[in-house]
């Protein structure tokens, strides 16, 4: 993809983040299965997002596009083989995401609130902390639009559930 920069550069900055900022929350996007991925590269890029340990990781299938040049490059990869390594990956990151937001269980976050949502008839205000993580609190109170200090109880399905 024309990057300009090495595995070993990207790593050394994402260690600079960790060490110089509290709860970095490093996102990515990941395209699994572009022509001519083999199981090789394929497995040197998961020992790399393993190491990295993204909070989430967003993970799109190749497609072809009409009139790209991908889309007649040699090598396309098996739909079956695309779908394996996405699952594979997606599992990574729900882990990753699992164990990032454990670390807020019992502690207390600023949270901007910005909707209502309904589930299984229990209202909820839904809204993000100062490095995107989602926290849904239990509450009558229209909290729209206000940022409130909300200790985090627990986690469910990956949103963390605070009072």
């Amino acid at each position: 993809m024309n990057r300009r920069y090495t595995i070993e550069e990207f790593e050394k900055g994402v260690e600079l983040l960790r060490t110089t900022y509290n709860n970095v929350a490093l996102t990515t996007d990941i395209i699994v299965g572009f022509p001519g991925e083999t199981d090789e590269e394929f497995n040197v890029t998961y020992e790399f997002l393993k190491r990295i340990k993204f909070y989430k990781m967003h993970i799109f299938k190749y497609s072809q596009r009409k009139g790209t040049k991908a889309a007649t490059m040699p090598n396309q990869v098996d739909g079956n083989i695309k779908e394996e390594r996405s699952r594979k990956l997606i599992e990574l990151s729900d882990k990753n995401e699992k164990e990032y937001n454990e670390k807020y269980i019992g502690k207390k976050v600023e949270v901007l609130f910005e909707e209502e949502c309904i589930e299984n008839g229990v209202r909820y205000m839904k809204g993000h902390t100062t490095n995107y993580r989602v926290v849904k609190v239990k509450t009558n109170e229209n909290l729209e639009n206000q940022i409130r200090n909300v200790e985090i109880e627990r986690i469910e399905r990956l949103e963390l559930i605070g009072r």
